[in-house]
């Protein structure tokens, strides 16, 4: 019993699990937005199954077409797709698993997003290669997360709105802004290594800039999110509460590039969870 608890840890370390936190509030904000309110449990638990199972697919491809440079890198190499705890045929299984749940779950939800499954996947598998040989993984990897808010509007209404669109764009530029502050951390090894990423190819400082303009886009596109939904006033609070925030993981990150992690993690955790808390109150209260 116990093997079978430490393997699941294992899986649990490969994926990192608890980072779903940043792609599940934006499901559940387009959901409760397209509804207009609550929109009823099976769409809560097949909403919830579609992103961690998409997530997970994603993560594995990740880990295993990375293991030779995670084994290279002294930040990685601890990780389970590198230091044998779990074997190549077991990452591919998990993620070949999870791909068929993702696409079993879209079908589940409507034509619609079933048909959407396949690319979605296509989008999310091409992260994995990207970096080694486009500086662009970083926007790759936004679009991937800010496939969330289409996705939830997608399985309440069978269409892509507008405002979902505005949503997904300030999800993309949120993630892709904060993807270039943690890859600062990795700078020096991917120029060692060839590997193409923006803060190798022109430094800290340009890549704290770039961050810095993908977040204002980010405020500007849920700004407009929030005015084409016609949502009210804790919605635009929602966004300038996230504003403050991106300005604390500036601050932070320019202050000491060895509270990367706390701003990576937990401002940006809070971020989402505090988003959907004002979307919830905009929708049950006003």
């Amino acid at each position: 019993m116990q093997r079978y608890i430490n393997k699941l840890k294992d899986f649990n370390e490969l994926v990192m699990f608890e980072h779903s936190i940043f792609s599940l509030p934006f499901i559940f904000i387009a959901m409760v937005v397209a509804a207009d309110g609550w929109f009823g449990f099976s769409l809560l638990i097949l909403g919830a199954l579609a992103a961690v199972s998409a997530r997970n697919f994603a993560m594995g491809l990740n880990r295993f077409a990375d293991r030779d440079i995670d084994a290279q890198n002294p930040r990685t190499m601890s990780r389970p797709n590198v230091d044998g705890r779990l074997d190549v045929t077991s990452i591919m299984i998990f993620t070949a698993v999870n791909a068929f749940a993702f696409v079993a779950v879209a079908y589940m939800v409507n034509p619609l997003a079933f048909y959407l499954s396949f690319p979605i996947l296509l989008v999310l598998g091409s992260y994995s290669y990207f970096k080694r040989f486009s500086s662009l993984a970083h926007i790759v990897l936004g679009i991937s997360l800010g496939l969330a808010p289409i996705a939830g509007v997608v399985a309440v209404s069978a269409e892509i709105t507008a405002w979902s669109v505005m949503l997904s764009l300030g999800v993309i530029f949120w993630v892709a802004g904060f993807d270039l502050l943690y890859s600062l951390q990795d700078m020096d090894f991917d120029k060692e290594k060839g590997l193409h990423s923006i803060p190798a190819k022109y430094g800290s400082e340009a890549t704290l800039l770039i961050s810095s303009v993908f977040h204002l886009l980010t405020v500007i596109f849920w700004l407009l999110f929030v005015w084409v939904a016609a949502l009210d006033m804790f919605a635009y609070a929602a966004v300038m509460l996230s504003a403050c925030m991106l300005g604390y993981e500036h601050y932070l990150v320019r202050k000491d590039f060895t509270k990367i992690d706390r701003a990576f993690f937990t401002v940006n955790g809070y971020l989402g969870i505090a988003f959907f808390v004002f979307i919830i109150l905009d929708k049950a209260i006003l």
